[in-house]
């Protein structure tokens, strides 16, 4: 690990002043960045902790449930309200990493961690996310994990989050401050296809810093579930993943959000596709029309398309169980 100065900020404006600093990060719960840093994948020049912030609350205001970006994944997935106003968030957040990580993890890091491809973890390869320009040997070798939406040509990385998943389906925004001014976006636009610049990941900026996470509070929202396939039960990163939420009314759809992990380099919805299910009953002819559309995007291999019959059947197993 290279030499780094250690910061502390006692206030936001203080943060805010130090990761205005070049070659800065922000230190929260530290589960991601410090394991990048010791495989010399990050290398700030200094750090800025931040664990001091009020940044930690969680509280119902008016139709809308706020989550301060340093809570811990664990203390917002035992909370009374999330759980009973949005389940999806609590079976997310639980499914992800082990009990001693999600004690550390912060919500706000959680939205930021960055891929566990081995390509880009290791210096032994090429990485265009790592060094752009350098290439992706995913392309030609081993790409069993990687995704199948929303990739490019320069990157095949997978997203890890669980939990933009489940806030996907839930229409959440991100809280961003950066100096005196803030900002409010959805997730849907929070992250950034890898397109030609796989590095450049999220639309936060240098200086910035995520200060809370918006989840409107709706009748759809307290349906939401959300269902992780992987290859063991426990500290494993999604093969695929489905965050739902549904509303019927006589057997029949009247709203409803499906959101996919471990098939995209973001976090993947297709509103327009689930305009198919809405206004009927969920049969499996209509269910399977809507997979066609969703996954109509997909550029999978002989190594990762089992990953589309892995989603269709979680999206299946999901619809199929809700009460409609």
């Amino acid at each position: 690990m290279r030499s780094f100065e250690f910061l502390q900020a006692h206030s936001v404006e203080e943060a805010l002043a130090l990761l205005a600093l070049p070659s800065t990060k922000a230190l929260a719960g530290g589960t991601t960045l410090v394991d990048l840093m010791k495989l010399g994948v990050e290398a700030p020049a200094r750090l800025v902790d931040i664990q001091a912030l009020p940044l930690t609350e969680i509280a119902v205001t008016g139709e809308t449930l706020r989550i301060g970006a340093l809570a811990s994944n664990s203390a917002v997935a035992a909370d009374p309200s999330v759980r009973r106003l949005c389940p999806a968030l609590c079976d997310a957040l639980l499914s992800g990493a082990s009990g001693q990580i999600r004690n550390a993890a912060t919500m706000g890091g959680n939205l930021l961690q960055r891929t566990r491809c081995p390509f880009f973890r290791s210096h032994d390869w090429p990485c265009n996310k790592r060094e752009p320009g350098s290439g992706c040997p995913a392309h030609e070798g081993a790409d069993a994990h990687h995704a199948v939406l929303g990739t490019s040509d320069a990157c095949l990385a997978v997203h890890p989050s669980d939990l933009a998943v489940a806030l996907l389906a839930l229409d959440a925004e991100i809280g961003i401050r950066a100096g005196h001014a803030a900002r409010q976006v959805s997730l849907a636009a929070f992250y950034r296809l890898p397109g030609e610049t796989p590095h450049l990941e999220t639309i936060i900026g240098a200086g910035e810093l995520i200060t809370h996470i918006d989840v409107p509070i709706t009748p759809l929202a307290a349906t939401s579930r959300y269902l992780k396939l992987r290859g063991r039960a426990s500290y494993e990163f999604a093969s695929a993943s489905v965050a739902t939420a549904l509303h019927c009314e006589n057997g029949r759809v009247v709203e409803l959000a499906v959101a996919l992990g471990g098939l995209g380099t973001v976090p993947w919805r297709d509103r327009q596709a689930e305009t198919l299910l809405i206004g009927g009953p969920l049969s499996e002819a209509v269910i399977n029309r809507f997979c066609d559309a969703l996954l109509a995007p997909a550029r999978a291999s002989a190594a990762n398309a089992y990953k589309l019959a892995l989603a269709r059947g979680a999206i299946r197993r999901m619809l199929e169980s809700a009460s409609c």
